[in-house]
């Protein structure tokens, strides 16, 4: 079996480029022994992943020069030697990035073909959406709580504003163009969205939270963080879960002018890593994914076709190319053959 797979062909330097990267072909072997082989329907790609391109340690390992990328997948299984899985199931893993693989059975998560599209669990109800609901989790949101949410439109900030919603929260958040703002009013419900890029996010808060907020939702950092730091009342919360702003940044820019609001505020930052919640997984798949079933939880894609348009689809979310969730369709579903 040839599979194409992205290697990292060399490391970033400021935005990723087409260069970086490299389409190959690979020989996958049929599956000894408890073993599967895994046909890929659909790849995830994700901001976090730009920081496994560069070298040292981080909270991931680094991606190696050379060798294929991983991140989030969602396959058919084609080909089984273990009893754990047979042939037709549907399974969510992190060998992204490649048409087919094999792999152990621990490596893969059997997910129910009934609920569509299939890529949903690469968004609302796989990664993205897990980080979130932990994340509402993490620092306790509850009804009548005002949450400002950065990068709204994106995977994990839409999905976070409807959770809140439907906790009872007064949700407030910012995108970066007239597109997205409309989608987060109109089809997410979002109490307040502006447009950052039109004028300051301090201002702008000022105008559409005069009396403060009491949760931030962090997934831009930078100066978004230091507006919000002003616009939090005292013991209010912060989720700090990515910092889209700096990622490219090629040397890291100074920490917010007025970081002494933690104190004077007695504010929480809390960080989120979503693998530190995946004990509880189960509890995130029937909550979330009773909410989408019931069509409470919209699940928003940019979806691009084919694994030589995957490292375009990546590079575009720095540029905000995608709402919602960006997807790489990579196989026709077996409903759709």
């Amino acid at each position: 079996m040839i599979s194409r797979e992205i290697r990292l062909a060399s490391r970033p330097k400021g935005i990723p480029n087409a260069g970086n990267f490299l389409l190959a072909q690979s020989e996958v072997r049929p599956p000894e022994e408890h073993q599967v082989m895994v046909r890929n329907l659909f790849m995830s790609v994700d901001p976090y992943m730009r920081g496994r391109m560069n070298e040292g340690k981080s909270y991931v390992p680094s991606f190696e020069l050379g060798e294929v990328l991983d991140g989030g997948a969602v396959g058919e299984v084609i080909e089984s030697n273990a009893g754990e899985f047979k042939p037709g199931d549907i399974v969510t893993s992190n060998y992204g990035w490649r048409e087919y693989f094999v792999a152990a059975p621990k490596e893969l998560h059997r997910v129910s073909p009934e609920t569509q599209p299939l890529s949903v669990y690469l968004g609302a109800l796989g990664m993205t959406g897990m980080t979130a609901w932990a994340g509402l989790n993490l620092v306790e949101v509850k009804a009548g709580d005002v949450i400002y949410i950065s990068g709204a439109a994106g995977a994990v900030g839409n999905v976070a504003g409807q959770l809140a919603k439907l906790r009872g929260c007064r949700v407030i958040g910012s995108a970066g163009s007239i597109e997205k703002v409309l989608f987060l009013r109109d089809e997410c419900g979002f109490d307040v969205a502006f447009d950052y890029k039109v004028g300051s996010v301090a201002d702008q808060l000022t105008i559409e939270a005069p009396s403060g907020i009491d949760v931030y939702f962090d997934n831009v950092g930078g100066e978004t963080l230091e507006a919000a730091l002003t616009a939090l009342r005292e013991h209010g919360r912060i989720i700090a879960c990515g910092g889209i702003s700096g990622y490219n940044e090629e040397k890291p820019r100074p920490g917010p002018s007025n970081l002494f609001n933690v104190t004077t505020k007695r504010l929480t930052m809390k960080g989120l890593i979503v693998r530190d919640w995946m004990d509880r997984r189960s509890e995130f798949e029937k909550e979330v994914g009773g909410y989408f079933r019931e069509g409470k939880l919209k699940n928003k894609e940019t979806v691009v076709h084919g694994i030589d348009q995957a490292v375009g689809a990546f590079i575009g979310l720095f540029s905000g190319k995608n709402i919602g969730k960006m997807i790489v369709k990579l196989g026709e579903p077996p409903e759709r053959r």
